[in-house]
């Protein structure tokens, strides 16, 4: 292991440790920050399935759904100045969206995922992940799932367009672009909505969850196996064969997916929103980040409870269900953040405790949200604080 951690948080460096004897882990990187002060900048590991290359202080890895936490930083920045407005319609903004039943759809609806397109039922052609026009013409003559507004369902994939055409319209900005004006350059991050080509040495190789015959199928793995026009199925399998590890994959703009950056990174990002200084997000707005806006007994995409704010996660606790901690994100009452696919990062800003977290792994786990790994890290960084 290499990097800084502070005498007060030498627990969190252990449970760090700990993950490569007890969970194998291959490469990790994970930062603490408290009230804007880096308590803990620790990396350990390899880069690489083979372990040939190792993980160094410059190593980015793929975030997956911990984007979506930069990608609802960039809505709330313009609702903000008044370019967009929770309640109002899409259409006002983007008119070709207004067809087969999505008409009603607000901006809210987008970000809280109640908009009822969470999948695809239209073949994705190869490569279509990677062509912006072509996706939102996609999603533009979808028929929504459920009424929008009525129902929720985690838009896993197609959020990143829905967001990210919304702020092309009113910027004239893509999304990468908007993301690098905004917050990539004036704070500094490692961070990414579109890789340049001179950064790809630096990525980590993403390894799979390879499943045992052993493991019991959650209720999204059962949909997904039983039906192949669920959304469950679509999500995963509808995607112009996507591949994460592919140099053309880190080019495009996956704005719920995408995102190539360090564990420093993640935390330094919601930093202005952990010490809730008003420097970037109203205070207002900051609490009402916090506050529950969506949570559902049955989330229809992941088939267990969710909690969400406007574009974040915030504390779910389904440990007592069959999904344990692989359906769980354990955080404080007040912060919000986000998790990505098979535990590979998690990233939270706490305005009470003043903390932002970021942390990555390069090995997938069999769980949709957080795992073991990462909720290990966070109960102890809390426990720190005492």
């Amino acid at each position: 292991m290499l990097g800084y951690c502070h005498e007060d948080f030498s627990e969190v460096q252990r449970i760090f440790n700990h993950n490569f004897d007890k969970y194998k882990e291959i490469g990790s990187s994970l930062c603490v920050i408290v009230d804007g002060e880096i308590v803990v900048d620790i990396w350990a590991g390899h880069k690489n399935k083979d372990r040939t290359e190792g993980w160094s202080e410059d190593t980015l890895s793929v975030a997956f759904s911990s984007t979506k936490a930069a990608l609802a930083l960039c809505a709330h920045i313009l609702i903000e100045r008044g370019k967009l407005d929770l309640k109002e319609k899409v259409t006002k903004h983007w008119p070709e969206y207004g067809k087969y039943g999505k008409e009603e759809t607000t901006v809210e609806m987008i970000l809280n995922h109640s908009a009822g397109l969470p999948a695809l039922r239209t073949k994705v052609k190869d490569g279509g992940f990677l062509d912006w026009d072509y996706m939102v013409r996609l999603i533009e003559n979808e028929k929504p799932f459920w009424n929008p507004g009525e129902e929720t369902g985690y838009h896993m994939m197609t959020t990143g367009w829905l967001i990210g055409e919304l702020i092309r319209r009113v910027t004239g900005k893509s999304l990468s672009e908007f993301f690098n004006n905004e917050l990539r350059e004036p704070y500094g991050l490692n961070y990414w909505i579109g890789l340049p080509e001179t950064e790809d040495q630096r990525v980590a190789e993403i390894v799979p969850f390879v499943p045992s015959s052993n493991d019991k199928p959650s209720g999204f793995a059962t949909a997904f196996r039983n039906n192949s026009n669920s959304m469950q199925r679509l999500s995963l399998t509808n995607t112009g064969k996507y591949d994460y590890n592919a140099k053309e994959t880190y080019r495009a703009e996956l704005g719920a997916i995408g995102g190539i950056t360090d564990a420093r990174s993640l935390a330094k990002l919601l930093t202005p929103l952990a010490q809730n200084n008003g420097e970037l997000l109203s205070r207002n707005t900051i609490k009402e980040l916090s506050k529950s806006n969506i949570k559902t007994p049955v989330d229809n995409m992941l088939l267990f409870p969710t909690n969400f704010s406007n574009g974040f996660m915030l504390k779910m606790d389904n440990r007592s269900t069959f999904e344990g901690e692989g359906g769980s994100f354990m955080i404080g009452n007040d912060a919000f953040g986000h998790v990505g696919y098979g535990g590979s990062s998690a990233t939270f800003a706490d305005p009470d405790t003043k903390v932002s977290f970021g942390y990555l792994t390069n090995k997938l786990g069999g769980e949709y949200l957080i795992n073991e790994r990462a909720q290990n890290l966070i109960d102890q960084t809390y426990k720190c604080l005492k």
